[in-house]
């Protein structure tokens, strides 16, 4: 067993504290990772208050992974010791299924779908030894920690020309915005607009603009106008209605990024007809939709899900083809509630990320 350091809650009011836990030594198939870095993703603040009612505590979060290959299991291939590699959401699947067996783990049907970096049942990979909390049930542990344990087939290569720290948002906010623009078709000349402009907005402007396309920003923060204009994309209050009006049937592909339940009705007319609006933001109930319009129009409301491993490590490559990286800010791990709130408050320009040397 391996002896570990991370920051963990043991109750959705609790604040995040540090914990020693043991998990097990790399198995054959697997390699064990020096954390570098780890994005804060506002899931994270989901998962540790509980709010889509299945965390099991302690919650150690973080599934924007970046580090250093420390070990390697004798029959691992992929990667070597020394490596700079990342870990996203997934783990691992149960590669039976109709979508593991197509490359879409993200969408596994098993019996326990895709086993999520961290929260995620399935394999006894952690036991806390805090003196206060015995931890013996089946769980994982993610990035807010000093290591981590993975099968190398859901281990991310990540290109040199990217800076490990700005390579960490793109494991989840990066797949999660280009996945399915890629789906939908989106392509050069296109029109694409943007709800909300925060860790996963940004990137999605960024990724946009690469392919191509004609960008709009819309959000409730007259103060990030600027941020988004200068990243080559129009900017649009979502109050203002007679810039709503004027930009009606103009956009080829609406994607929302907001991470609470809201309200999409106002944005059909925008789009043209048959074309989709995505919502990647919010696992939760939306506002019902008003199908007479969508219906009149043959427009659609979808959701889509992170991103399959091929596609993460696509992402990757294209943010290194591109030049592309996320605006961070790097923060120490004892000043993560705080930085919880601050994203809360929509305070955070545009993705904290964790110098997990900090918590040596």
């Amino acid at each position: 067993m391996l002896h570990c350091t991370g920051y963990a809650a043991n109750g959705p009011t609790e604040p995040l504290r540090q914990i020693q836990f043991e998990q097990a030594a790399p198995g054959d198939d697997e390699v064990r990772i020096d954390i570098l870095y780890c994005g804060v993703c506002h899931s994270d603040i989901h998962q540790v208050r509980n709010e889509w009612h299945n965390t099991v505590y302690p919650s150690l979060p973080g599934h924007e992974i970046v580090g250093r290959v420390a070990e390697a299991g004798r029959a691992v291939t992929l990667h070597a010791v020394g490596d700079i590699v990342g870990v996203g959401c997934m783990i691992d699947s149960c590669r039976q299924c109709e979508a593991c067996r197509g490359g879409e783990e993200n969408y596994c049907s098993g019996p326990n779908s895709w086993l999520a970096t961290y929260n995620g049942p399935g394999i006894p990979r952690a036991k806390v030894r805090d003196g206060v909390n015995i931890y013996g049930r089946d769980n994982t542990y993610g990035g807010y920690a000093n290591s981590i344990v993975v099968k190398e087939d859901f281990v991310l290569r990540i290109p040199p020309a990217l800076r490990p720290e700005q390579a960490a948002p793109l494991l989840c906010a990066g797949v999660t915005t280009l996945s399915p623009m890629r789906h939908w078709g989106v392509k050069a000349g296109d029109h694409v607009g943007i709800i909300g402009f925060g860790g996963l907005g940004h990137v999605a402007v960024k990724l946009a603009k690469a392919l191509g396309c004609a960008v709009t920003v819309f959000s409730t923060s007259a103060d990030k106008q600027e941020a988004a204009q200068s990243l080559g994309a129009d900017f649009v209050l979502q109050a203002d209605e007679q810039v709503l009006q004027s930009l009606a049937a103009s956009f080829d592909f609406i994607l929302s990024t907001v991470p609470t339940k809201h309200d999409v009705n106002p944005y059909f007319p925008l789009l043209k007809r048959d074309k989709t609006l995505v919502a990647v933001g919010a696992l939760e109930k939306m506002e019902p939709i008003n199908n007479m319009f969508t219906a009149f129009h043959r427009q659609s409301f979808a959701g889509s899900l992170i991103g399959s491993i091929k596609e993460t490590q696509a992402v990757l490559d294209f943010c290194a083809e591109h030049n592309i990286a996320p605006e961070i800010e790097i923060i120490n791990i004892h000043a993560i509630n705080e930085a919880y709130e601050k994203v809360m408050d929509g305070e955070v320009r545009f993705r904290y990320v964790i110098d997990m040397a900090s918590l040596r």
